[in-house]
């Protein structure tokens, strides 16, 4: 059987970080290997990059499998490569997979698309080739269906490397900020703190799982890029865990660069941890900082609070680590919530911002609080990018909260200071570059501004 992996481009409607990253795609990676290992073989194609239409692609692969991920963002994108690709040939059987399937599968209900895997993807992936190979019929029902699943969420680690190989074509083309030519390794599954705004741990029904250090290790050595982003949801969790990697990191003398996720209670607790790995390579840091309002954070569940932000920030400035920090903008924010945060921001000295208008995302603890109150609606999924306001303000209006996100941006991000701060220590092209990319962002956000 033909095996055909596509991971889809974003609407033109969602605002979209891939303006300032792009990474591989690493489920379809880890697909391809771990399905070949059973006798298929497959292709990936990553449709950021490509030009033609997916119509294209289906007559050249003629595939008897399609396989597609995406976020929730990609739903409407996925159904209608669906619905063309069962146009040009309604034989091929359509798999659906990844995080938002996985909580909510029922959203890609669709009928041009077969099944849509909800636990244990790969394993399940691989069945259900196995099933259609041998003409055995499988209902949509036994994939998400909770009672009749073809493999339950057991483990996450018994499988093969993520096979790089399969979009040499792209690599030199995944990056994330000034990351350039960036491999991806997860280390681990979930997080053990329940911040109630969170999708990710859903995904593991609040259970953390963490992979063993030497197969990390040997991982690494099989990486030839220098640059590595750790996608796990929060890296840095156990002390002695971070402690052994380190050690591991110089007795099998690998120097990389690592960027990675963190929470700011542990930085600010663990500075001597911090400086070791800085040693071995740490080069960046997305820290979820959330607040600079300690009410919020306990509304959050975040279990932290200014003052240990503020620590966590001012340990990684101290040893010239990067801070991306991201952050939850208020849906009863007024203009002086704007401008308090952006006066913490720059007495912190932080340069790059994540700015994400709060999301109750289907699935998180918020969602049903909030849904009375969502000014999209919920199929519009494009939309749904943890960058539109999804919620109605409840004392500002929409087009004035728009501004003031684009007003925080430039006061911070986008201005001479940060601009010479980042030419001294990346390089005139790659803030050249950069700063395009915030530009298209910025260009989205005045369309939602003139949009209302």
């Amino acid at each position: 059987m033909k095996i055909l992996l596509i991971r889809p481009k974003p609407h033109k409607t969602t605002i979209g970080l891939q303006n300032v990253m792009i990474c591989e795609p690493l489920e379809l990676e880890y697909l391809s290997s771990n399905i070949e290992l059973k006798g298929y073989k497959a292709d990936i194609i990553d449709m950021i990059f490509e030009k033609r239409k997916i119509s294209y692609f289906i007559k050249k692969y003629a595939p008897d499998i399609v396989g597609i991920t995406g976020y929730i963002a990609h739903v409407n994108i996925i159904k209608s490569y669906a619905k063309k690709i069962k146009s040009i040939n309604d034989k091929i059987k359509i798999i659906i997979g990844g995080v938002h399937a996985e909580v909510n599968p029922e959203d890609f209900v669709s009928n041009y698309i077969d099944y849509i895997i909800r636990a244990n993807a790969i394993e399940t992936f691989t069945k259900l080739l196995d099933n259609i190979k041998e003409n055995r019929p499988v209902n949509l029902n036994s994939i998400y269906d909770g009672n009749n699943k073809i493999c339950e969420k057991n483990t996450f680690f018994n499988l093969l490397y993520p096979d790089r190989n399969k979009v040499n074509k792209y690599r030199a083309k995944y990056y994330y900020m000034f990351h350039k030519n960036c491999s991806l390794i997860k280390t681990s599954f979930g997080c053990p703190y329940k911040c109630n705004f969170c999708f990710c741990r859903k995904i593991t029904d609040d259970n953390y799982y963490f992979r063993n250090l030497d197969d990390i290790i040997n991982e690494l050595k099989s990486i030839k890029e220098k640059e590595i982003y750790i996608v796990d949801d929060n890296f840095l969790v156990d002390k002695n865990r971070i402690k052994m990697f380190c050690e591991l990191l110089k007795e099998h003398n690998i120097k990389k660069r690592y960027l990675i996720y963190a929470r700011a209670d542990f930085i600010a607790d663990n500075e001597e941890i911090i400086e070791r790995f800085k040693s071995c390579g740490l080069r960046a840091v997305i820290v979820g900082l959330e607040s600079c309002n300690s009410k919020e954070l306990t509304d959050y569940n975040k279990k932290t609070r200014v003052e240990i932000n503020e620590k966590a920030v001012s340990i990684l400035q101290k040893y010239n680590i990067e801070c991306y920090g991201t952050f939850i903008l208020g849906i009863d924010w007024e203009k002086k919530d704007f401008i308090a945060l952006s006066k913490w921001i720059k007495r912190l000295g932080l340069i790059f911002i994540n700015l994400q208008p709060l999301t109750p995302l289907k699935g998180t603890e918020l969602y049903s609080q909030y849904k009375k109150y969502f000014i999209i609606r919920e199929d519009e999924y494009e939309k749904w990018d943890l960058a539109h306001l999804v919620v109605k303000p409840v004392n500002i209006s929409i087009r004035k909260y728009y501004l003031y996100i684009i007003w925080l941006y430039y006061s911070i991000t986008i201005n001479p200071k940060s601009a010479w701060y980042m030419i001294k220590k990346y390089g005139l092209y790659d803030t050249i570059k950069l700063s395009v990319g915030a530009l298209k962002v910025n260009i989205q956000y005045f369309r939602k501004l003139i949009g209302g």
